[in-house]
C-alpha cells in the first residue's frame, strides 16, 4: 500500500501542470512521425518495406530511456522543496520509496508507448498479433523501463545537480541507443563496431521486440534470454538504487 502511495504522489508531481502533459503526449508522436518520415527516405534501398514498423521497437526503447531518465529529475526538485527528506523520515521502507518511484516511471513509459502504438497503426504497423505476443512485449517493455528507472534513481542520488545529471544520463543513454539495432539493420556492419553492437544487451531486446511486432510470432527461447537478461539488469539496478538511498539516509 505504501508503494502505491509513493507511486500516486509521484504521478501527481509529474503531471502537476499542462506543459508536462503536453510533452508526454507529443514526445512519442514527434519521434515516430518525424523521424520515420525523414529517415525512411534514406532507407528505401535496404529492402525494408515499412521503415516505421522497423524502427518502432527502437523508439519504444528510446522513449522508455527518456521517460525513466526524467524521473531522476524529480528527486532534485523534491530536494529543493524539502519533500524528498520528509519522505525519507517517514515510516516507510527504503525499498517501497524506490519501488514507488520506479513504477511511476514504468507507468509513464507505457502511457507514451501506448500513444506511439496507436499512432503507428496509421502507418500499417502490425501490432495486434495475439495475446502471446502482447504478453511478451509487455514484459520486455516493463523490465526495460524498470531497469532504466532504477539506474536513474540511483544516479540522481550521486550527482550534485540536474545539469550534471542530464549530461551523464545522456552520455549513458545515447551510446546505448545508437550503438544498437534500433534505427538501422546491422547485417552490413562489420568489424569492431558490429562486435560492440552485438554486445549491447538492448540490441537483443530490440531485435526480440521487432521480431514479435513484425511477425506476430513469439520465439520463446529468444524471448526467455532477453527477459532473463533484463531481470538480472533490473535486480542489479534496484540494488544500486537501494544502496545509494541508504547512503543518502546515513548522511
Amino acid at each position: 500500500m505504501r508503494v502505491l502511495t509513493i507511486l500516486w504522489k509521484n504521478m501527481k508531481w509529474r503531471y502537476h501542470n499542462e506543459f508536462t502533459i503536453i510533452i508526454t503526449i507529443l514526445q512519442p508522436i514527434l519521434w515516430l512521425v518525424l523521424y520515420s518520415a525523414v529517415a525512411g527516405q534514406t532507407m528505401q534501398n535496404t529492402g525494408i518495406e515499412n521503415y516505421t514498423a522497423f524502427i518502432l521497437p527502437g523508439l519504444v526503447i528510446l522513449v522508455s530511456f527518456s521517460t525513466c531518465s526524467s524521473s531522476g529529475i524529480m528527486n532534485y526538485m523534491m530536494k529543493s522543496e524539502g519533500s524528498f527528506y520528509r519522505v525519507l523520515i517517514a515510516p516507510i521502507k527504503r525499498s517501497s520509496i524506490i519501488l514507488g518511484q520506479i513504477l511511476e516511471a514504468v507507468l509513464c513509459t507505457f502511457l507514451e508507448v501506448g500513444i506511439m502504438g496507436i499512432i503507428s497503426l496509421f502507418f500499417s504497423v502490425p501490432l495486434l498479433n495475439g495475446a502471446a505476443s502482447m504478453v511478451a512485449i509487455f514484459f520486455l517493455i516493463f523490465l526495460t523501463a524498470f531497469f532504466m528507472a532504477a539506474i536513474a534513481y540511483g544516479m540522481s542520488l550521486i550527482l550534485p545537480n540536474e545539469m550534471i545529471y542530464e549530461t551523464i544520463m545522456n552520455a549513458i543513454v545515447l551510446p546505448i541507443f545508437f550503438l544498437s539495432s534500433a534505427l538501422f539493420p546491422i547485417d552490413e556492419i562489420s568489424g569492431v563496431l558490429k562486435v560492440i553492437i552485438n554486445l549491447n544487451p538492448f540490441t537483443h531486446v530490440i531485435n526480440s521486440l521487432r521480431f514479435i511486432m513484425m511477425t506476430g510470432v513469439v520465439q520463446w527461447k529468444g524471448i526467455y534470454i532477453s527477459i532473463l537478461l533484463l531481470v538480472v539488469l533490473s535486480f542489479l539496478a534496484f540494488a544500486f538504487a537501494n544502496n545509494r538511498l541508504k547512503k543518502e539516509m546515513d548522511l
